[in-house]
């Protein structure tokens, strides 16, 4: 099932990138594998994906203990201060800094492991309620000013999540917004390269707007089934 799903969502993002004169290369798709049981994302290794996300601390902790090899986790959730020592080990990519302190702890961890660890901002892009993420200017640059001084952060581009509607006009504002954001900052001299934005339902969208990093979950895996 998982080759199958993977060999469609692959043709979608071929398909799209051709129509809108982007190269595929440019493109990470990360498989969003929070949720699913080890012998699920042992098969989609299998089908040589290389990139794992997941949104809970302990969940990427215990998994990445238990499967290695030529892959990358990415934690693409909501992360709190306590829980950046089950994380640094082993993501790749954190994806979702939405203040200076929990960066600063970040750049902390990072220091005692003597990594270098890459990081996201968070960009809160709609209006609701339920999103995390910085909002407004002042703090968005202040927070990638810290990032950029830090001594083991590596701050290399913005996330974001539209909201769960099937209207594309507001979806679309919200991946400009941030296409516009990075764009800003670049100017300032910033070099952020990556936009993490598209998930199952508005990915092509994301695309259009710009995106290098989809985190893609349902459409890959099927519907989650949560404990």
């Amino acid at each position: 099932m998982i080759a199958e799903n993977l060999k469609k969502v692959e043709s979608e993002i071929a398909e799209t990138c051709i129509k809108c004169g982007r190269n595929r290369s440019e493109i990470r798709l990360i498989a969003v594998s929070k949720t699913q049981p080890m012998e699920v994302i042992s098969e989609a290794i299998s089908t040589g994906i290389k990139d794992f996300g997941e949104n809970k601390a302990q969940e990427l902790r215990d998994k990445s203990e238990l499967i290695t090899g030529d892959f990358n986790w990415h934690f693409i959730g909501h992360l709190q201060t306590n829980k950046i020592k089950y994380v640094i080990k082993a993501a790749e990519f954190i994806h979702a800094v939405d203040s200076v302190k929990l960066a600063d702890e970040i750049n902390r961890k990072s220091k005692e492991l003597n990594k270098n660890q890459k990081v996201l901002l968070e960009i809160k892009t709609s209006d609701e309620a339920t999103k995390f993420g910085l909002a407004g200017e002042k703090e968005i640059f202040e927070t990638a000013q810290f990032c950029k001084n830090s001594s083991n952060l590596d701050l290399v581009g913005l996330m974001t999540m539209a909201p769960y509607t099937d209207d594309d006009k507001v979806i679309r504002n919200c991946f400009i917004e941030l296409r516009r954001l990075k764009e800003k900052l670049n100017k300032n001299e910033f070099a952020l390269s990556e936009l993490s934005m598209g998930m199952t339902n508005d990915f092509k969208t994301a695309i259009e707007e710009g995106a290098t990093m989809l985190r893609i979950g349902t459409a890959i895996f099927g519907d989650r089934i949560y404990k």
